[in-house]
């Protein structure tokens, strides 16, 4: 897809979302600060009604303003509890717009996803109570550079469209919008609209083919198809809307690539030829005519499926099986809690993610504003009781007396390192297929290694045991030159190989730091543990080793270097529970460009 249709795309996202905002939930627009982005956001802030609010998020909102609670300043002048509206409550009937959404917190998304689903805000914290009715949509602005940086899963879920700006220019964002009064038209015309059984079968099915499992992306679809209806001035939905639908809503969103419609209309042009010949068929045509009767229906909702499904295949970017296939790979070793040191709490250094209870000790930093708003609902209770007491009042009993109960500590989150270690087969086999190759492909990872500020690492295993070339370093050039000077030939030991990945990886980790392994190599261990010569015990010590790699519990991935895929790897790659990636016939850049998909920045949101 041209960076002209990605923008036009984009600006039809923008257009249906524009008419029914809390209905279709909102956008996910990926893509770094730039004109594209402001043209985009300006574009859709002119097909907004005239007055309705449209309010900007920052990353680290506090629960008070985002939700609502106590408003310090004033009650401390009045002596009594005063509360405050939040951001969601004032932004009823627009749109809020999330700065930063890869980076935003698991609980913050919570908050923000309980007030989608309830259409209120339920306030109850600092001693108030409050229910305040709002509905809004959501706009997310993602600015992550690799897979995994991305918006919480909970949230983008209740979010229809998903827009991505990449690739965009600014000479690129030709393509026009609605006007403001043919969206209010729209608007006013959704309630009106119908999806028929049929369209809304189709739908389901074609969320079905792409393997999307939650049902809130079918039901966003839906309410797509009736918003692309309504835009076309149509009263009910028809099969271009539906085919908008799950191009904007469900593709984006698929898990597998579905199977292309079967045609089934040859068998039955072959039956015909047979009948003709016996007479006593003519008079016998009318019982036909009544099965034909029959079969119209069947015959309609098919090509309405196919359609669809149709238009989900024309969708699907190229490359997107490789990139399904990392990513349910990445998807499943976070679930395992391999990546669990991504993030770390810390102290006092890294960025603020709340506060707790706690005495200001240890590095701990006393935050003032929420022990003084932690204090405030009790300040007339204990005035009451220094009154009882016999205490002496400051100031006409305007004194705030804070006790230890008050203390609120600032908790911060602080962003692990990533060592990314690259475990290369430099024996004789590898040497013989595809060492360059490799070698290439590890010079092409070591500086987006680099950008990402990763330590990288590389050992090399050959002849009778494993090496450690380069120790965990930053330095591009020491990387480098490492790796130009590795030669190659010898036995396999692959055992020694992951025996030494482990090691390493076991190190990186008690420092607090996430490890990844990249293994490139054949699979073909000739050499064991003890370092002799011989193919079956060799095979026996390697997929040993990596049984012990997946007890460890790290994130790893084997790319088969060999001509073609070899069995030995895929059964070495399944016991380290590692995701195996073919690559034949495959040059440096093809290794890179697969491996980068599949090993998005292991730093994790900080």
């Amino acid at each position: 897809m041209s960076a002209a249709a990605h923008w036009s795309e984009a600006v039809l996202a923008a257009s249906l979302f524009a008419i029914d905002p809390p209905g279709l939930g909102g956008v996910s627009v990926r893509s770094l600060a730039g004109p594209v982005r402001d043209r985009w956001l300006a574009m859709f802030a002119q097909l907004q009604p005239e007055g309705a609010p449209l309010r900007r998020i920052p990353l680290h909102i506090t629960d008070g303003r985002l939700l609502g609670g106590l408003d310090l300043a004033a009650t401390l002048q009045t002596g009594r509890p005063i509360a405050e509206r939040g951001v969601l409550a004032d932004v009823d009937g627009g749109v809020a717009i999330m700065a930063m959404g890869e980076r935003l917190t698991p609980a913050t998304a919570a908050r923000l996803t309980a007030v989608m689903d309830n259409g209120e805000v339920m306030l109850e914290r600092d001693g108030l109570a409050m229910r305040l009715p709002t509905r809004f949509g959501v706009i997310v602005l993602d600015e992550g550079v690799s897979d995994d940086e991305c918006p919480p899963t909970a949230l983008l879920e209740r979010l229809a469209f998903k827009v991505v700006l990449t690739d965009v220019s600014v000479r690129d964002t030709e393509a026009l919008a609605p006007t403001r009064d043919e969206i209010a038209e729209a608007h006013a015309r959704l309630p009106k609209v119908v999806v028929g059984d049929k369209l809304v079968e189709a739908i389901c099915g074609a969320g079905a083919a792409l393997g999307v499992a939650s049902l809130r992306p079918t039901l966003l679809a839906v309410r797509v198809a009736r918003a692309s209806a309504a835009l076309a001035g149509r009263d009910e939905a028809d099969e271009d809307d539906a085919s908008i639908a799950v191009r904007l809503v469900l593709v984006p969103r698929a898990t597998r690539i579905p199977e292309a419609p079967s045609e089934e209309e040859p068998p039955p042009e072959e039956v015909p030829p047979e009948e003709p010949p016996p007479d006593e068929q003519p008079p016998e045509q009318p019982p036909p005519e009544d099965d034909d009767e029959d079969k119209p229906p069947p015959e309609v909702d098919k090509p309405l499926d196919d359609v669809v499904l149709a238009a989900a295949l024309a969708a699907m970017p190229a490359g997107l099986l490789a990139q399904l296939r990392a990513a349910q790979f990445m998807r499943s070793r976070a679930s395992a809690g391999g990546r669990s040191g991504a993030a770390k709490q810390s102290g006092g250094r890294g960025r603020p993610v709340g506060v707790r209870r706690g005495l200001p000790q240890n590095g701990a930093r006393l935050n003032v504003v929420e022990t003084l708003r932690n204090a405030a609902p009790w300040q007339p209770l204990r005035r009451r009781e220094a009154a009882a007491a016999g205490r002496e009042e400051v100031e006409g009993g305007r004194r705030v007396e804070v006790r230890q109960d008050d203390f609120r500590i600032t908790r911060f989150k602080q962003k692990s390192q990533t060592t990314s270690i690259f475990v290369v087969d430099a024996s004789g086999s590898a040497a013989l297929h595809r060492l360059a190759e490799a070698k290439g492909a590890v010079e092409l990872l070591l500086a987006d290694c680099y950008v990402r500020r990763d330590r990288v690492a590389l050992i090399a295993f050959r002849g009778t045991g494993a090496e450690l070339l380069l120790p965990p370093t930053r330095s591009l050039v020491r990387a480098k030159r490492s790796l130009s000077s590795l030669p190659g030939g010898g036995g396999t030991p692959f055992a020694a190989g992951i025996d030494a990945a482990v090691d390493l990886a076991d190190a990186v980790r008690r420092k607090g730091e996430t490890p990844l392994l990249v293994f490139l190599t054949d699979g073909r261990a000739n050499v064991g543990r003890d370092g002799k010569g011989g193919r079956a015990q060799a095979e026996q010590d390697a997929l040993s080793a990596a049984r012990v790699l997946r007890a460890a519990n790290i994130t790893a991935l084997l790319v088969d270097t060999s001509p073609q895929p070899h069995p030995q790897a895929q059964k070495i790659a399944r016991e380290m529970d590692a995701l195996y990636l073919p690559l034949p016939y495959a040059d440096a850049k093809g290794i890179s460009k697969t491996i980068r998909a599949a090993t998005p920045s292991a730093s994790g949101a900080g």
